[in-house]
């Protein structure tokens, strides 16, 4: 029988996460990055994105078939209210509900820490992605047409946006996904893995 699950993602994942992530790196335009990182910057980066947000991975009998994770918006105080997501998926595992499953556990902790907006940037054309973010919610609000060029052609970038929390005033700092309530993310980690099963 399969063990399928959602977990945190540790530093020690790196070599296999570089695994999914460095065809979407060499071989197209999904993601910006031209180079693919070596495994010890990969392990860094997880641990110090884990500091800030969610970084979440999706296991089938011990072998990761994809990860979704939250970084930082912008640097200044004022944006801390707002993160961008991404999410990744094994070429082997698509259209197996595991982006949705992730993305929902992911989501999930945003809203807990007091997140306002999630944003997703996704390069054009991408309908897979389009339609996966407009079905968990997103709107799409703005285009930056031929804002990067990669593999021989100039691209453009969507932007789409997903509210998380209302807009209150006086909004309390969100907190950090390190001081996240330990029985909340083992109870989210188990009902979302039943998502997989």
């Amino acid at each position: 029988m399969n063990k399928n699950f959602i977990r945190l993602a540790t530093e020690s994942d790196a070599a296999e996460l570089l695994n999914i992530y460095a065809p979407y790196v060499s071989g197209t335009s999904i993601t910006f990055e031209t180079t693919v990182p070596d495994t010890r910057s990969f392990g860094k980066r997880i641990s110090q994105y884990l500091d800030f947000c969610p970084w979440l991975v999706s296991e089938s009998d011990g072998t990761i078939t994809g990860y979704a994770y939250a970084s930082r918006y912008r640097e200044r105080v004022a944006y801390q209210w707002s993160v961008e997501c991404s999410v990744y998926i094994h070429a082997a595992y698509m259209r197996h509900g595991i982006a949705s499953a992730l993305y929902s556990a992911l989501f999930e902790i945003l809203q807990q820490q007091g997140f306002r907006n999630v944003y997703a940037v996704i390069n054009l054309p991408n309908d897979r992605s389009v339609a996966l973010h407009e079905r968990l919610g997103f709107r799409h609000f703005a285009t930056y047409e031929q804002v990067g060029y990669k593999l021989g052609e100039w691209k453009n970038v969507g932007w789409w946006q997903l509210v998380l929390n209302s807009f209150d005033e006086e909004p309390a700092a969100p907190v950090p996904f390190h001081e996240l309530n330990k029985d909340f993310l083992e109870e989210l980690f188990e009902r979302s893995s039943r998502r997989l099963a």
